[in-house]
């Protein structure tokens, strides 16, 4: 049996916040939007003290990298389609 673990990484751009309250509001937002929504692993991993900034990690694992690759393209999707963030950057990882 194979085991396929598949790690998305972004980094958020938060220009219309002003707060790190505000900033947590946002990103528990996301995570739950995207946790719902694909039944994947999701944590704030770096930027934490940055108003405006936010590194996402998002884990899936699962028997077949191609069903892996379709969840998380889907899933850096739907963060690109919320009109308040920007996605800077991107990175996704099989193990």
């Amino acid at each position: 049996m194979c085991i396929v673990v598949g790690v998305l990484q972004f980094v958020l751009r938060l220009p219309e916040v002003l707060s790190l309250k505000e900033k947590r509001s946002v990103i528990k937002s996301v995570n739950t939007r995207i946790r719902n929504r694909f039944n994947v692993s999701v944590s704030e991993v770096d930027e934490q003290d940055k108003w405006q900034l936010a590194t996402i990690a998002v884990a899936h694992i699962g028997a077949d990298r191609k069903y892996a690759n379709q969840i998380l393209d889907q899933v850096l999707n739907l963060v690109r389609d919320v009109r308040s963030i920007e996605v800077v950057d991107s990175k996704l990882e099989f193990y």
